[in-house]
């Protein structure tokens, strides 16, 4: 599909006419049955402007437009959803050509409304055998035409080179999510970034289990233990060609392509979805191949520990002691709270080896986050204030929302153990996303600026696109924006 930018309002295919609700909307409604030769009163019977809904118009040739509404005072994510709503319905129908009327707005809204156009092309039926119905629009052949002012066109086009950047991506980070296990492991995702990284000019490199041993990553390992599928710790950096970064920052993202829970195992109604328990890499490898392919003037550490966690005779067993890579040890109470600790790792390798200002780990880690803040805002941990309120502003702006949960020193002691350093999971029926971003505080070496993300209601949802739960790639816009803010 090509996107391309126009002036003058002249569409040979569908066109979407975009309208929030406001005390303008008669008139606004008036405007385009003017435009459209109808009764203003139909349009105004008729459409009210709510978020997402849809009035399809057809005139005597047959010729289609889509009024689509966005609500009240919408954000980006009005945009966002409502508009990937309607292509993803309306995909199979669309003509090859579509246009949006774009000219009474303003061109920061053009990011989330691609981004939503492109999001309307992803299809969940990964491995269906009668795929038969195509779409002419989101063929080679479709294109997309914004129309707007001359003057909006170079903001425009630096909208639309960001949201194709971040749209490709989150589409390849989505189907890694949706995939089963039998066909997505640690090694299916280091492949991935093996890939993207000789694609996009960043370096990447692979711990395989031998190399995890030498180095002593024993939390990865002892997670790793119950499967016949070996673990990996993916090392990703990205350093702008040519522009000094000013900032360094560090990305840790948990991994785990299936958790079965271990010994501690889960019960099995929804054990089918924890093959999305891999949120926090996606996350982490999304933002890394966007930024390198905008060439953000970043420094950017991405470090992805990844194993599956199933069970079997070898597997660790709740009250085994292990030895993690920072040389702490850690007492396992419960072998389903796995997530913690193969982050324990994988902050120390990036502690150890880099020296980023900024950590950020994000994970699909507890079901205590989903008791808290429901589907709609993921927790966000940190003791440091500004960071706090700089990564809530990039969610309020993309609407990758975040709510900032407590970590206090009281919770320490959910997390102390009689025979080791720190025991995985304090063994009460509450508080558990704080004691859980607890214990990762104490991998971080006191660092000043880390930040826990926990997405576990976030980053599997109920989408349009399924009717299970399915990916939904939180956290790589939330994390561009960060760092265009940051840099």
């Amino acid at each position: 599909m090509i996107i391309n930018l126009q002036t003058q309002i002249t569409p040979t295919g569908d066109l979407v006419i975009p309208i929030s609700q406001s005390d303008a909307l008669p008139d606004q409604l008036a405007a385009v049955a003017q435009r459209l030769n109808l009764p203003a009163s139909v349009l105004q019977r008729d459409f009210s402007a709510d978020a997402s809904e849809v009035l399809p118009i057809y005139d005597t040739e047959g010729q289609r437009t889509y009024l689509l509404g966005l609500g009240k005072e919408p954000q980006a994510i009005s945009w966002l959803r409502s508009f990937r709503k309607l292509f993803f319905s309306q995909k199979n129908k669309l003509s090859a050509q579509v246009g949006i009327d774009l000219s009474g707005f303003d061109a920061a809204v053009i990011e989330a409304a691609v981004l939503g156009v492109l999001g309307g092309s992803y299809d969940l039926r990964l491995y269906k055998t009668d795929k038969t119905d195509t779409s002419a629009f989101f063929s080679d052949a479709g294109q997309l035409t914004l129309y707007l002012p001359a003057s909006q066109h170079p903001n425009a086009q630096d909208a639309v080179t960001r949201a194709e950047a971040m749209g490709q991506t989150q589409r390849e980070m989505l189907d890694l999510m949706n995939a089963p296990a039998n066909y997505k492991t640690p090694q299916t995702l280091a492949d991935w970034a093996l890939n993207s990284g000789r694609q996009y000019g960043y370096d990447v490199r692979v711990l395989d289990k031998t190399e995890l041993e030498r180095q002593g990553l024993g939390a990865l390992l002892s997670v790793s233990q119950g499967s016949d599928v070996p673990p990996v710790l993916i090392v990703a950096e990205y350093k702008p060609e040519g522009v000094d970064a000013v900032h360094t920052l560090g990305l840790v993202g948990k991994g785990v392509t299936f958790d079965t829970g271990g010994v501690s195992i889960k019960s099995s109604a929804n054990m089918h979805l924890m093959k999305s328990d891999m949120g926090g890499a996606a996350a982490v490898l999304g933002t890394l191949e966007v930024a390198a392919k905008l060439k953000l003037p970043i420094h950017l550490i991405g470090i992805v520990p990844s194993t599956e966690n199933s069970t079997d005779g070898r597997s660790t067993k709740p009250g085994d002691v292990i030895t993690s890579y920072s040389g702490k040890t850690i007492e396992i109470i419960d072998t389903d709270a796995e997530g913690r600790v193969i982050l324990a790792d994988g902050l120390g390798y990036l502690l150890r080896h880099f020296r980023p200002d900024v950590v950020i780990d994000l994970a699909t880690l507890t079901g205590s986050v989903i008791a808290a803040l429901g589907y709609h805002a993921a927790g966000l941990f940190t003791q440091n204030d500004e960071l706090a309120v700089q990564l809530a502003e990039a969610g309020n702006r993309t609407g990758e929302r975040l709510w900032r949960m407590p970590l206090w020193d009281d919770y320490k002691e959910d997390i102390k153990s009689d025979v080791a350093d720190v025991k995985n999971f304090s063994g009460k029926p509450l508080a558990g996303s704080i004691s859980a971003a607890k214990f990762l505080e104490s991998f971080t070496e006191n660092h000043p600026a880390w930040a826990h993300l926990d997405i576990a209601g976030m980053a599997f949802a109920d989408t349009e696109f399924g009717t299970q739960k399915n990916a939904t790639g939180f956290g790589i816009r939330l994390l561009i924006d960060y760092i265009h803010n940051m840099a």
